[in-house]
């Protein structure tokens, strides 16, 4: 793949043939710390903030010297022309120019073709992001209207999928719709192989030099929608998506809209995924769903899952139809341009909404996990508190308890070894001076951070667990202090135990 422009209006893209030149680049960015790190301790908190706002004042005054990285900054984070003089101290630029990742601009200035931006790994490594100019921060603040091949960088939702993702090491990976590479830049860590699609070519190109500007291993590259780039008979231990999952009224920015009605792409793209995953093999999206008027939005998702797989759906927000159609007409720089036009368009979106009767939309995870059980366990839930990224591990222990709780019937459960997990703290809720609590809380410091009411028989038993005693030894216990029967103790309880499980309060223990 040569230099390439699939917009007239878009710039010509750096070469991905010379994985020389991106290793010598790399070489001298991480020479200048151009890192995370090194861009928080140059600019500081406020102004590294701020560029995610697309607020770019704070990092130009914070870059106004003359060292190696205030340059680089400038030059691939901020888009400003820098001298060639001062740059060519520090990078190949001849190379550079020649391969395109820089332009020579007026007599003596050279300029980014593409931005690149600083991204921090899990393990501690030192990657970079390639987008389209004015894309590295912010999302595509307005550009996408007027491109709608543009590219964008890091955003929000990346980051989100990056941290909810499961990561054991696998034999394949699939990233669909790869964008600018972030995923399948994951992915690379801890699969021996990897393939991306996407439907915009440019994305494919920019992945690929995420890749190399990053050192990561090369991704097999597949222009295509969905899994058509697929052959019939390929499976993945684990495919990844942050789709174009917006909903709205045709497809006029390839980065966001999906193309089809509805949520038709979400579903489709979770429907479709089960076949395509190996036994025990994850997939992961992020997506919107339509709250349609009459219909439950739990029975709605429900009945995206394929058959054979479990699945976990989180919903992590709900928009009406208003503040979405605004959220997505202020994305894409609407609001800033004719007024007549912007109307039209959030007319055209409440049209379509109000012709759905969707009455509001909303946002989350979705996981999949294909099981050989006779019977899969689908989980729906609203959960839109704070949560503690990343949360692969959370996500993957959910799968495992899961296959512990279809396995033991209550007898067994209540033959079963328990540990309380970590960071978990009872709080008793009442009034004060009452003898007795009016209900006991246990809450969840780490990971999902949830909270659950529990009765006294319950929080007595979530505390003694250590391992060391089955359960129906210590609600034995538990009965001869309280004064209960124990038998009735035993039928009543394993429904309690169930759900401390189940939301990962309690672990087995053997």
């Amino acid at each position: 793949m040569g230099g390439v422009s699939d917009d007239a209006t878009l710039s010509p893209l750096p070469s991905a043939d010379r994985p020389d030149v991106a290793a010598r680049l790399r070489e001298a960015l991480l020479a200048a710390s151009f890192t995370a790190d090194g861009l928080l301790d140059l600019l500081g908190a406020p102004a590294y903030a701020a560029l995610a706002r697309s607020e770019t004042v704070p990092a130009l005054r914070a870059t106004r010297g003359d060292t190696p990285l205030e340059t680089l900054v400038r030059l691939f984070l901020l888009q400003q022309p820098v001298p060639h003089a001062r740059v060519e101290e520090f990078l190949p630029v001849h190379a550079c120019v020649e391969s395109g990742w820089l332009v020579r601009v007026g007599a003596d200035e050279v300029a980014a073709t593409v931005d690149v931006r600083p991204y921090g790994g899990p393990g501690g490594e030192d990657w970079f992001i390639v987008s389209d100019l004015g894309c590295a921060v912010g999302g595509a603040g307005g550009i996408g209207s007027r491109n709608e091949g543009v590219v964008l960088g890091v955003g929000g939702a990346s980051t989100t999928l990056a941290g909810i993702t499961v990561r054991t090491p696998v034999s394949s990976a699939l990233d669909l719709g790869t964008g600018s590479g972030i995923q399948a830049l994951h992915a690379a860590q801890h699969a021996t192989r990897v393939t991306a699609t996407d439907l915009n070519p440019r994305a494919l190109h920019i992945t690929a030099l995420t890749l190399a500007l990053s050192g990561a291993p090369a991704a097999e590259l597949r222009e295509g929608s969905l899994f058509e780039p697929l052959r019939d008979d390929e499976r993945y231990d684990l495919i990844v998506s942050n789709p174009p999952f917006v909903i709205s009224p045709g497809a006029r920015l390839t980065y966001r809209d999906g193309g089809m009605s509805g949520d038709d792409l979400c579903r489709s793209l979770v429907q479709g995924a089960g076949e395509r995953l190996n036994e025990g093999g994850f997939a992961q999206f992020l997506a919107n769903w339509q709250h349609v008027e009459g219909e439950d939005w739990q029975d709605r998702l429900r009945s995206w899952v394929p058959r054979g797989c479990d699945a976990w759906i989180v919903q992590r927000e709900v928009q009406d139809i208003t503040q979405y159609a605004e959220l997505w007409l202020r994305d894409s720089g609407d609001h800033r341009g004719d007024p007549a036009e912007y109307q039209a368009r959030y007319d055209a979106w409440l049209d379509e909404f109000e012709a759905r009767k969707v009455k509001a939309v909303g946002f989350g995870w979705i996981t999949l996990r294909k099981t050989a059980a006779a019977e899969s366990v689908v989980t729906v839930e609203e959960w839109p508190h704070p949560v503690e990224q990343p949360l692969g591990d959370t996500v993957r222990t959910h799968f495992e308890r899961l296959d512990y709780l279809r396995a033991h019937d209550d007898a067994a459960l209540l033959a079963g070894h328990f540990r309380l997990a970590g960071e978990i703290v009872q709080e008793q809720v009442g009034m004060p001076g009452a003898e007795d609590p009016e209900h006991v809380v246990l809450r969840q410091h780490r990971g999902m951070r949830r909270a659950t009411k529990v009765d006294t028989v319950g929080a007595g038993f979530a505390g003694v667990c250590d391992g060391s005693l089955s359960a129906g030894r210590i609600l034995d216990a538990i009965a001869q202090l309280v004064g209960e029967d124990p038998v009735l103790l035993r039928d009543r309880t394993p429904a309690q135990i169930r759900l401390l499980v189940e939301q990962g309060f309690l672990e087995p223990a053997q």
